[in-house]
């Protein structure tokens, strides 16, 4: 049997509120088998995008096809093909970790038969087997993040949709979670679909990533291609006076990929090797001070900056909503 060339088939897909066009017709198709990263600023419809796929919201025209069915007129089917883990805990700290998959096993129509060895399955294939049954208020925040992920496999699902799978949690948590989520997709053949704040999440796990911006996307490809896009070194300067230094660069040296964020001001060009000495000179000679210059390769924060204006960083203190916050709005 022949695999479906794309597992999602975003279709025209939109959604309109009032004037306001969150989602603008969207067309995407996701591989089978892939990690597709889905980033943007606030507002830019990434999440309204993922609540339709999800069939939590409706789109006001287009529509989307997961696994070969349609989220308008077969949802049910759309559902049961499909896994999410939400940004928010969604999991219930009174219950073991074994009743919480117990539940959600019943709740997905898996058959009595064999839920108890999906459910060993999965233990296993989270690292709890040694504490399947202990009260879930018992487990660290990277444990019950796995046992959440877990239980969106649970029902073997085709598409696995990842919310900020690691938000709140420290850095080597995040790194584990990260080979975690690449070791599960290989094990399970399964489509992944992320959206995260964290660049450096978005590059390691994505297969391909699409920047969305007024509802649009204003970019798709490979990490590796997208970093290629900006044509250029970044070099990170700290200096006494980075706004008076922003405004020489662009006024002598036409230096027009640049962001000022706080005490760091980083410019893009085409060689930086030999723009260095051209900034110190400059510095120099208006009495400002260099404290630092380090010269870097675009990284994907450098992409984001570029295609949205807005660094990623600032928009996530703005971060005040999710897929789990647009579902309990969908169901009151």
């Amino acid at each position: 049997m022949t695999k479906m060339p794309h597992v999602i088939e975003i279709q025209n897909l939109t959604k309109t509120y009032k004037d306001f066009k969150a989602v603008d017709n969207l067309n995407i198709n996701v591989d089978n088998g892939e990690i597709f990263g889905l980033l943007g600023p606030n507002g830019a419809g990434k999440t309204t995008t993922v609540s339709m796929l999800c069939t939590i919201l409706k789109p006001t025209s287009g529509t989307a096809k997961i696994d070969g069915h349609d989220i308008i007129k077969e949802p049910s089917k759309v559902r049961k093909s499909i896994g999410i883990v939400f940004q928010d805990p969604s999991i219930d700290d009174r219950l073991t970790g074994r009743e919480n998959l117990l539940m959600h096993a019943n709740l997905y129509g898996v058959p009595t038969s064999i839920q108890k060895e999906r459910i060993a399955r999965i233990l296993k294939l989270i690292e709890l087997e040694d504490r399947a049954d202990d009260l879930l208020r018992t487990y660290s925040g990277g444990m019950r993040r796995r046992l959440e992920i877990g239980r969106g496999l649970i029902h073997q699902p085709k598409v696995l949709f990842l919310d900020e799978p690691t938000v709140g949690l420290d850095p080597q948590t995040r790194d584990h979670i990260w080979r975690y989520i690449k070791d599960l997709k290989e094990a399970n053949d399964i489509t992944v679909v992320l959206t995260t704040h964290y660049m450096d999440e978005a590059d390691r796990l994505s297969d391909r990533i699409a920047i969305m911006d007024h509802g649009k996307v204003v970019i798709l490809d490979t990490p590796q291609k997208l970093k290629a896009t900006l044509e250029g070194d970044v070099v990170v300067i700290k200096s006494n006076n980075n706004k008076n230094l922003e405004e020489l660069l662009s006024k002598w040296f036409n230096f027009t990929k640049q962001h000022l964020e706080k005490d760091t001001l980083e410019v893009t060009v085409p060689n930086g090797r030999n723009a260095i000495p051209r900034i110190v000179e400059l510095a120099n000679q208006n009495s400002i001070y260099i404290e630092s210059i380090v010269l870097r390769e675009p990284n994907l924060e450098d992409v984001f900056l570029h295609y949205t204006g807005c660094s990623i960083r600032d928009d996530t203190t703005k971060e005040l909503h999710g897929l789990s916050a647009i579902h309990r709005r969908a169901i009151r």
